[in-house]
C-alpha cells in the first residue's frame, strides 16, 4: 500500500489527512524533508503559499519536492497549494515551478468573498458532471500548458487540472462530501507505488 504524505507545515491539511484515512490510505504527516522521504505521494494544502515555501526552505524540502515530483510521485494541491506549485504566479512570488499553470492569487476576492459553487467535471471525473466548490481566497488559473488537462471548471474557467501525477485544484475539495478528487490522488498514488 502507498503511503500518503500530508504537507503538514501551515493551512488545513488535517481535513484531507481525514479523507485519505477514510478512504483507506495510510497517511504521514511531512513536515521536514527526512518525513517527505518515507512518503510515496503528497498532499499539499490551502493556507498561505508564502508561509508554506519559508517553512520549506530549512533541509532542502522544496527541492527535494520539485525532484520527487519530476519524477512521477503523485501530488494533490489545493488552493493556496496550487499557488505553491505553479510556474507563474501574479503578483509575482516565488514558487516551485512544477505545474504548468499560470495562477493570480487571491483572485474570486477576500476572505469575506469565499463561496459554494458548481464545479462542472469532464467524463474522467465520473458521474454526477458536478460537484461542490469551496473556494476561500483561492487562485484562478490564467493560463494552463498543453501537458495539461482541464478536469473541472467554474462557469468557464479552469478550477481542477491534471499534468500526469499532479493534480490542482484551485478550490478545497477536502470542505466537502464528494470525495473523488481525493479517490483519484489514492488511484494514481497506488498505480505509482505498484
Amino acid at each position: 500500500m502507498a503511503v500518503c504524505g500530508v504537507l503538514a507545515l501551515q493551512g488545513g491539511w488535517d481535513a484531507h489527512g481525514k479523507i485519505l484515512r477514510e478512504l483507506g490510505a495510510e497517511v504521514r504527516t511531512v513536515r521536514t524533508a527526512t518525513d517527505l522521504e518515507e512518503v510515496d505521494s503528497l498532499v499539499i494544502p490551502g493556507g498561505e503559499s508564502t508561509a508554506m515555501l519559508r517553512l520549506m526552505e530549512p533541509g532542502r524540502m522544496s527541492a527535494r519536492l520539485t525532484e520527487r515530483a519530476a519524477a512521477g510521485m503523485p501530488v494533490l494541491a489545493t488552493c493556496a497549494g496550487v499557488i505553491l506549485i505553479a510556474e507563474h504566479v501574479d503578483p509575482e512570488q516565488e514558487s516551485l515551478g512544477m505545474l504548468a499553470v499560470a495562477v493570480e492569487r487571491n483572485a474570486y476576492g477576500r476572505q469575506v468573498h469565499s463561496t459554494i459553487a458548481e464545479v462542472g467535471l469532464t467524463p474522467e471525473m465520473g458521474a454526477p458532471a458536478r460537484m461542490e466548490g469551496v473556494f476561500i481566497r483561492a487562485p484562478r488559473i490564467t493560463r494552463v500548458g498543453p501537458r495539461v488537462a482541464i478536469m473541472g471548471h467554474l462557469r468557464e474557467e479552469p478550477v481542477l487540472v491534471r499534468q500526469k501525477r499532479i493534480i490542482g485544484a484551485t478550490f478545497h475539495p477536502e470542505l466537502t462530501n464528494d470525495r473523488r478528487v481525493h479517490e483519484l490522488f489514492l488511484k494514481m498514488a497506488e498505480e505509482r507505488h505498484g
